[in-house]
């Protein structure tokens, strides 16, 4: 069995036998497998019936050639109702066929676009970092749409149109045998074109697959990033590539075309060279009028399945492209998991402690280098040094979104792997620079969406202790005021006065602030410096910060320098050992005079 690493099932490139990924999306078939081979029951009745029509008109036209008499007449009538009851219960199964069929799909969509969401929010941050957005959004959505179109369409079809091959072929034996043995010889020359086409496509639908997560994923940065786009006037290069990936994808969609455009012309042929040799060899065989007649409405049932086929393949090959992409996905293990013994922790005292901690994003490129510090309970400790020093790092690994590959991280004095990951993130709430804010309103991007939980007073009590009050009050929806994608009607400042609603809201016991004053206006600032005052009495609280002037009154500052801790104390304890932190304080001091 061939070996994939973790890349290689992110991106979709494990390759699976159809019978793999069928027997996997049977496993959504659990609750409702009834339903669905009721269906199939219904479906050979419906092929059953199929069966008979030519039987009836076969008798019909012999009785019809025979005589018009009395008796014949009320026969006639007699086969014509029967006829046209066999037609009517076809179509009362074809209905419930169809219901039934539908009804488990569904149920299958449901329940597989839960599954692979909840698997992606188990993901670690590294392992979503190395996807595009476009892919997933690809894979939850639609994806999962085929899969459950391989039960409820493709393979349905598939069997209804080979069982219905073999009935066709079954009824051509009987009615004439060295005539069905003919209509057998077209049979073999068509499935051996058809297995050729089918060979064909399942390579295009592949690059097809991987063309439209390809496409999705441009599209979904191009949109994000049209204002960076326009800024620096780069529409016409992004309309270029734009059209690349179109003309690609097009080209993909028309071999497809031009294959389908051969396979179904060349089928017609076969279909009408088999009524020519049906009617020569009419009089060679001595068949009689009825025989004919019966031949030739096998013949349309016996090339229409085959035709259906070719489109059950067409579809057979995107849900077979699709279930690799999908289950790929399935398969990758999050690398950020409970352990064994981990357990609840109700409350944090807050104590924080690193023991010789070394982290790295990729092998052995080291952004952290034996770190050790201990943070103590309540205490306001702010990280500082150069960019990719290391201290939005630190922040990442203490709520685990990273795993540092050397070295023990403990809160409380229990190591974080042995805390349930959802225990730890409850109890630390993150106060990141970029704030990202869902579409809805202020009440809730403040509640996450669980109004419910808590009263308007609640949440403006939490607005007035971050001051996020002071504009939410001047809005004429208050509360309700609208949020549009990502907050982009609100300042960067606003923004993040509601991200200090939203934290304070979920009773955290540390805080962890990254950069959250950087990009922000003066006015805004002191506001937001009052919150952070008021919010050191919450609990233990993390700080990075560029802006030494924002972290003076830290209890522990702690200077990194390429990974490592150079240098730790409060601000005038570090600006008397005139090291790291106090050249960084002057080069400051001095770019702001």
């Amino acid at each position: 069995m061939a070996s994939y690493s973790e890349k290689d099932l992110l991106f979709g490139h494990k390759k699976m036998s159809l019978w793999e990924i069928s027997k996997r999306t049977a496993h959504y078939l659990k609750d409702e497998w009834w339903a669905f081979a009721l269906a199939i029951f219904l479906l050979g009745l419906s092929i059953a019936g199929n069966m008979m029509l030519p039987l009836v008109l076969e008798k019909f036209t012999n009785d019809l050639n025979f005589s018009i008499s009395n008796a014949t007449a009320s026969t006639l009538i007699g086969l014509g109702l029967g006829y046209l009851g066999i037609v009517a219960m076809n179509q009362v199964f074809l209905y419930l066929q169809a219901m039934l069929l539908q009804r488990a799909g569904q149920k299958i969509v449901y329940n597989m676009r839960n599954e692979v969401f909840h698997h992606v929010e188990e993901m670690s941050i590294s392992q979503l970092n190395m996807m595009p957005v476009g892919s997933l959004v690809t894979r939850v959505a639609f994806y999962t749409a085929n899969m459950s179109d391989l039960f409820t369409n493709t393979l349905v079809s598939i069997l209804r149109n080979i069982f219905t091959i073999a009935g066709v072929a079954i009824v051509m034996f009987i009615e004439s045998v060295p005539l069905a043995g003919i209509m057998m010889g077209f049979l073999a020359v068509v499935f051996v074109i058809s297995f050729f086409f089918s060979r064909y496509v399942k390579r295009i639908f592949r690059l097809e697959r991987e063309g439209h997560s390809d496409f999705n994923t441009f599209l979904n940065e191009s949109l994000s990033g049209m204002k960076i786009i326009q800024m620096f006037r780069q529409e016409n290069r992004k309309k270029e590539q734009f059209d690349e990936k179109n003309v690609y994808l097009r080209s993909l969609r028309m071999k497809v075309v031009r294959a389908f455009a051969i396979f179904r012309p060349t089928v017609n042929f076969l279909y009408y060279l088999s009524i020519a040799v049906t009617f020569f060899c009419a009089y060679r065989f001595s068949l009689n009028a009825g025989n004919v007649v019966a031949f030739y409405l096998l013949l349309s049932n016996f090339f229409s399945p085959i035709e259906g086929l070719a489109d059950s393949l067409n579809n057979l090959q995107r849900a077979h492209a699709a279930g690799e992409k999908l289950y790929s996905l399935l398969d990758v293990a999050p690398d950020v998991v409970d352990g064994p013994d981990a357990k609840e922790i109700e409350k944090f005292e807050g104590k924080i402690e690193f023991r010789n901690v070394w982290f790295a994003y990729e092998k052995e490129e080291w952004i952290l280098r034996d770190v050790s510090f201990v943070v103590e309970p309540k205490q306001t400790v702010a990280f500082v040094g150069a960019t990719g020093a290391g201290k939005t790092t630190i922040l990442s690994l203490i709520v685990r979104n990273f795993e540092p590959q050397k070295g023990e991280i403990l809160i409380d004095d229990i190591p974080i792997k042995n805390i349930k990951i959802k225990s730890l993130r409850k109890a630390i709430g993150q106060m990141l620079q970029d704030v990202f804010l869902f579409s809805g309103s202020i009440r809730s991007n403040i509640t996450l969406y669980d109004d419910d939980s808590y009263s308007d007073k609640e949440i403006m009590d939490v607005c007035r202790y971050v001051n996020a009050d002071q504009f939410i009050d001047q809005l004429s929806d208050g509360l309700d005021s609208k949020v549009i994608e990502k907050g982009e009607n609100f300042s960067s400042g606003q923004r993040q006065l509601l991200s200090f609603a939203r934290t304070v809201l979920s009773h955290p016991q540390i805080l962890i602030l990254d950069e959250a004053t950087s990009n922000i206006d003066t006015e805004t600032e002191v506001l937001i410096q009052d919150s952070l005052h008021k919010m050191r009495n919450i609990g233990t609280m993390l700080v990075v910060a560029h802006r030494l002037s924002t972290i003076q009154h830290a209890d522990q500052i702690i200077v990194l320098q390429q990974g490592k801790v150079m240098e730790k104390g409060n601000h005038q304890e570090l600006l008397k050992q005139k090291g790291l932190y106090y050249k960084l304080y002057q080069l400051q001091f001095e770019q702001a005079q």
